[in-house]
């Protein structure tokens, strides 16, 4: 289910303060998609649905936002997760990432940054016409990161191209060897390149194999979007 195959996607917003869960609920109904709130641990492990992407508050009233993704990966190992938190430190970033989320949002947070990732995260499904979708290339979203700065942007995306096969090669090799926590890292240093470069789709299927490690679909989904970058087409 994507937000480009005339569909709209199944959300799952866990968030116990009610101000943040109406904002980000109606930011996340406007991409468009179909959104289910949960105030708690509980309620999001009530919901018998299969939900295309989890958003996770980090701390909740009756358990943490990685522990809560640890029971729901149990049910449905393949389904992306963003988690969201006011908590801006890199070891919480870094501690959420290794749990398993694909993004972590800062809040407070603008609807489209929301909507961008949730945006990202399901164009990286396997086989899916939304992984298409996206363009390679975010010519606007590298601009941005580099504060408009046009030159900078030509220079950083030729210096990400430069060590783009290292680093597929490096992710290719960890899925063969079954290690996921070399994976994950590989993957998570990637995303933070792709991001700043404007790599947009090869972001996407990063964020979702990071989410399902063991999936060949995702890792076949990978190596063709970065080929794709690679190519002198691209």
């Amino acid at each position: 289910m994507t937000l480009t195959d005339g569909t709209m996607p199944m959300l799952l917003l866990v968030e116990d303060d009610p101000i943040s869960a109406e904002f980000l609920s109606a930011a996340l109904s406007a991409l468009p998609a179909r959104v289910q709130r949960a105030a708690d641990c509980a309620q999001a492990l009530a919901f018998p649905l299969a939900f295309d992407v989890w958003l996770i508050d980090a701390n909740l009233p009756d358990g943490t936002g990685a522990a809560l993704l640890q029971r729901l990966r149990a049910r449905h190992p393949a389904t992306p997760a963003l988690a969201h938190t006011a908590d801006a430190t890199p070891a919480t970033r870094e501690q959420l990432v290794q749990a398993g989320f694909a993004d972590v949002l800062v809040k407070p947070l603008s609807a489209q940054a929301l909507q961008r990732a949730v945006r990202d995260v399901l164009a990286g499904g396997t086989g899916l016409p939304s992984a298409q979708a996206l363009p390679d290339w975010d010519e606007a979203a590298a601009l941005a990161a580099l504060a408009g700065n046009r030159e900078h942007a030509v220079l950083l995306r030729e210096l990400f191209l430069s060590e783009l096969p290292v680093a597929t090669a490096a992710c290719l090799e960890a899925f063969t060897r079954a290690d996921e926590a070399a994976l994950r890292a590989q993957l998570h240093r990637l995303q933070a390149s792709c991001g700043f470069a404007g790599a947009r789709a090869l972001a996407g299927v990063a964020a979702r194999w990071h989410a399902a490690p063991t999936d060949a679909g995702l890792r076949d989904a990978f190596a063709e979007a970065s080929r794709r970058l690679l190519s002198p087409a691209a």
